[in-house]
C-alpha cells in the first residue's frame, strides 16, 4: 500500500481526506499540520489508534523538516491542502496568507524537487502533487455561466491571489522542472468539524447562542457548495486518475444566494430543537456591512472531470445542511472549546 502525505491534515478538508483514505484503505497517511487555530486533532481523532495513519506536527514553511519527512518516509505522493483560508482574516493579516499559501507552497515545492531523486524509478514514474485550491482564484462571475479550468485569474482577496500565485508557482514548476503536479480549483466547501469562522458553522453556533447571525450585505452573494466529504472523494479521483500537468474543478452543483443558505440553515435548526427559546432562528439573521471586495457570484464547471473521471457530486444540499447542522447540535462542546480558546464569532476583514 502506497504512502502519501498529506498537508493541512487536521484542517476541514485535509482532514476529510485523511478520514477518506484511511476508511477505504487506500494508502498509509502521513498528516503534517502546524496546527494553527484552525487545525484540530479532533478532526482526526477517530484515526489516533490507526497504525497506517501519522500525525505530523510540522509548517510547510520549514524546508529541513519538510525534507527530512521526506527522506524518512519516501512518500508515492502528496495532496497538498495546507493553507490560510479565511478571506476576512486575509483582509486583516495579509502577511500570513503570503507566508503560508505562497512561501509555504514554494517550500514544498522545492522540497519534491530536490528530493525526486531519492525514490526508486517505480515511485518516481507513479509520483503525484495533487495542490488543492480554490474558485475564488477567477474573481466574481456575472449573473449566468459557470467558471472552466481556462478562465483568467481575478482574484480580489488577499486570500484568493495568494491561492492564484500558489497555482501557478505549481504549474510553473510542472513546465519547467517536470514535477508531475495536478492542481484542483474547488467550490465552496461545508460539512461537519468545519471551523466556525465560516458561514454555514458560524449562523449555526450563533443561533445556539440566541445570538445575531451576521449576514454580509444584502445576501444576494451566490456560492456554489460542495459537501466535504463529496471533495474528498473527487480529489482522489485526480490524485489516482487526472493527466498530469491538468487543472480540474470541483463543483457542487448547487447554487444558492447567503440569504437562501442561511434561511435554509435556519429552518433545520427550527426542525430539529422545536422547543428552542430562540425559535424562529430567522429572526436572528442581521444584515452587516459587506466585506470589502465581496465577490457576487461563483459557480463552477466541473465538466472535464465528469468526463475525464467519471465524477459528480453524490451530496445534494439539502440532505448535506442536514447533516451538517445535526452534527453542530451534538457537538457543541467541540464549539464551545473553539469559541473559547481560538475564536468568539467576532468580526473580522473590516478595514478601518
Amino acid at each position: 500500500m502506497q504512502t502519501l502525505f498529506v498537508t493541512g491534515a487536521a484542517g476541514f478538508i485535509g482532514s476529510a481526506v485523511c478520514r477518506y483514505l484511511r476508511r477505504n484503505g487506500l494508502a498509509h497517511v502521513v498528516g503534517i499540520d502546524a496546527m494553527t487555530y484552525a487545525a484540530s486533532r479532533e478532526s482526526v481523532g477517530n484515526l489516533a489508534n490507526d497504525p497506517s495513519f501519522t500525525l505530523i506536527e510540522a509548517n510547510i514553511t520549514d524546508a529541513a523538516m519538510l525534507a527530512q519527512l521526506f527522506m524518512q518516509y519516501l512518500p508515492d505522493g502528496i495532496l497538498h491542502l495546507a493553507a490560510e483560508t479565511h478571506v476576512d482574516r486575509s483582509i486583516d493579516t495579509p502577511s500570513e496568507f503570503l507566508t503560508s499559501n505562497v512561501v509555504g507552497t514554494f517550500s514544498l515545492l522545492e522540497t519534491v524537487r530536490s528530493c525526486f531523486p531519492l525514490l526508486s524509478p517505480e515511485q518516481q514514474k507513479n509520483f503525484r502533487f495533487l495542490h488543492v485550491s480554490t474558485d475564488e482564484i477567477y474573481g466574481s462571475l456575472g449573473d449566468e455561466g459557470t467558471f472552466d479550468e481556462g478562465a483568467p485569474c481575478n482574484p480580489s482577496s488577499p486570500y484568493a491571489a495568494t491561492k492564484a500565485c500558489a497555482d501557478h508557482l505549481v504549474s510553473a514548476w510542472h513546465k519547467t522542472y517536470g514535477l508531475p503536479t495536478l492542481i484542483t480549483n474547488c467550490s465552496n466547501n461545508y460539512g461537519p468539524l468545519q471551523f466556525p469562522e465560516k458561514l454555514i458553522p458560524l449562523a449555526i453556533t450563533k443561533a445556539l447562542n440566541g445570538e445575531s447571525i451576521p449576514l454580509y450585505g444584502d445576501g444576494q452573494q451566490v456560492r456554489d457548495w460542495l459537501y466535504v466529504e463529496d471533495h474528498a472523494q473527487a480529489l482522489y479521483q485526480v490524485f489516482t486518475r487526472g493527466h498530469i500537468g491538468e487543472h480540474y474543478n470541483i463543483g457542487g452543483n448547487c447554487e444558492k444566494t447567503n440569504i437562501d443558505l442561511i434561511y435554509q440553515v435556519c429552518t433545520i435548526l427550527d426542525e430539529l430543537m422545536p422547543n428552542a427559546v430562540y425559535r424562529p432562528h430567522k429572526r436572528l439573521i442581521t444584515h452587516v456591512e459587506d466585506r470589502p471586495g465581496h465577490d457576487k457570484r461563483y459557480a463552477l464547471n466541473y465538466g472535464k472531470l465528469a468526463s475525464e473521471l467519471d465524477w459528480r457530486p453524490e451530496t445534494s444540499l439539502e440532505s448535506g445542511l442536514y447533516e451538517t447542522v445535526r452534527w453542530y447540535l451534538n457537538n457543541q462542546m467541540w464549539c464551545n472549546a473553539i469559541q473559547g480558546r481560538k475564536y468568539a464569532g467576532q468580526r473580522m476583514g473590516i478595514i478601518k
